[in-house]
Parts: structure tokens; sequence; C-alpha cells
């Protein structure tokens, strides 16, 4: 099976996902530079998911550079991880307009650590489709930052509750580890056209 349509589906729905998300931020009532002021943290939410999302869509991007085929188990997985990515706009927004509270941030960090664990799920299937000495194996190898991430997202859901700044600032780190570009799929595709 082709990964034509799988690429470009995921590309729409990324694209969807970031539309909605601009969307949810309304243009406050005033003119004046203060009437921003409660919009920051909705901006800054908004910031900081806009960088998850465009992760996701690098590395998708990236994935599908080394994929050769995909089979239904594979589509679903990737539907399994639009899913969660999916609910990327409402946990933005409801974290951003309860001003970094707890409990949302808590739950973006569920969303979070889900939309990890499905790529990790979706990277799964696709070794699973391919020979061990694929391009896609040698790209993923032992997927260190992969597992890290997920570590981190859980350990920050876990300390939401006792400090919301420290939850977002672990999940801020996963997105630090991931905006350094993933070279393993570059360095492999190199490799290939030497």
């Amino acid at each position: 099976m082709s990964k034509g349509r799988l690429e470009a589906f995921s590309d729409g729905v990324i694209a969807i996902i970031i539309t909605i998300m601009v969307l949810e931020m309304k243009a406050p009532h005033g003119a004046a530079l203060s009437a921003l002021r409660p919009l920051v943290p909705v901006f800054l939410s908004y910031v900081l998911s806009f960088v998850f999302v465009g992760i996701y869509w690098n590395n998708h991007h990236h994935l599908c550079l080394v994929v050769r085929h995909v089979s239904g188990g594979v589509l679903w997985a990737n539907l399994h991880l639009l899913f969660w990515l999916s609910l990327i706009p409402f946990v933005t927004s409801w974290m951003g307009e309860n001003h970094a509270a707890p409990l949302p941030v808590a739950v973006y960090g569920v969303v979070l650590l889900a939309a990890g664990t499905a790529y990790y799920m979706l990277v799964r299937a696709l070794l699973a489709r391919h020979e061990k000495g694929s391009d896609l194996a040698r790209a993923i190898g032992n997927d260190f930052k992969g597992r890290i991430s997920l570590a981190i997202y859980a350990a920050g859901i876990l300390l939401a509750f006792a400090n919301s700044w420290i939850a977002i600032a672990l999940y801020v780190s996963v997105a630090v580890i991931w905006l350094i570009p993933d070279r393993r799929i570059e360095r492999t595709l190199a490799e290939r056209a030497s």
C-alpha cells in the first residue's frame, strides 16, 4: 500500500488543527495595549501547542521519507496519532483561559503523553512492516528521545498538581529536545544517497 494518502491526509488534518487553535484565540474588546494583557496566557499556550504540532508535522514528514509502504494497521496507528493531536486545540484553550490551573495543565500533559505514545506506536507499526536493516530501522535506532519524552510528560502530569509551572517547564523541555532537528533520518538518507 502506498504511503502517499497517509502523508497527504495527515498534512491536511494537522493544518486544520493549527487553524482551529488560532481561531480559539479571541480578539480583545478594547483597543488599548492593556486589553491584550488577559490574553497573554492564551497566547503562550497557543505558542507552545503550535510548536508541538509543528514538531509532530516535521517528524511525521521525516518519518515518511524513509517509509516504503504502509498497511491497514499503520493507517489505524496514524489515525490514533491524529485523534490525540486533534484534542490539542481544546486542551490548549482550556489551559490558557484558566491561567495554567493544575487540572487543565495535567490534562494538557495527558494529551501530550497520549500523542507521544501514539507516535511511538505508529513508529513501531511501521517498523513491523519493514525489514530489520531498512532505512527506517536504521534511522529510528533505539528511539531514546521518544522514550525519554514520554517519561517527562508523565512526570509533568503528576507534578501539575503540586506546581503547574514546573509541569509546563517539563512540557517545554520536551519541545526543546525535539526542536533540535532529528538528524537520524537525514543521516540515513544521506548514507543511502552516497
